[in-house]
C-alpha cells in the first residue's frame, strides 16, 4: 500500500516563499504522474500542478509564474516550490499519486501578515 507524507507548510508572510515535499514509499512513484493540490476552507479541492514520470509539468493559471513542480525519482519525493505567496494561496495542500489515486494527509499552508 503506498503511502504519501507531506511536510513544509507553515505560516509565512505574503511575497514570501515555502517549499512543500511529499515522500512515498512502494515501487509505483517513478512511473506514476505526480499531483499537488489544494483545498481552502469552503471551496472544492483543485489541482495546482501535475508532473509526469518523465517530467512533464502542467500548472493552473493561478499559480502560473510562482510555484515550480519538481521530482526525484530515485529518492521518491516529488516537490513543490513556491514563491511570490498571496493570501488566496491560503489552503491544506495535498499530494496525489495519480496512477492509484492515492493521497497524502494534507499540509496546511497559511499566507497571513
Amino acid at each position: 500500500q503506498v503511502q504519501l507524507v507531506e511536510s513544509g507548510g507553515g505560516l509565512v508572510q505574503p511575497g514570501g516563499s515555502l517549499r512543500l515535499s511529499c515522500a512515498s514509499s512502494g515501487s509505483l512513484f517513478s512511473i506514476s504522474a505526480m499531483g499537488w493540490y489544494r483545498q481552502a476552507p469552503g471551496k472544492q479541492r483543485e489541482a495546482v500542478a501535475t508532473i509526469t514520470g518523465g517530467g512533464r509539468t502542467n500548472y493552473a493559471d493561478s499559480v502560473k509564474g510562482r510555484f515550480t513542480i519538481s521530482r526525484d525519482n530515485a529518492k521518491k519525493t516529488v516537490n513543490l516550490q513556491m514563491n511570490s505567496l498571496k493570501p488566496e494561496d491560503t489552503a491544506v495542500y495535498y499530494c496525489k499519486m495519480e496512477l492509484n489515486a492515492a493521497w497524502g494527509q494534507g499540509t496546511q499552508v497559511t499566507v497571513s501578515s
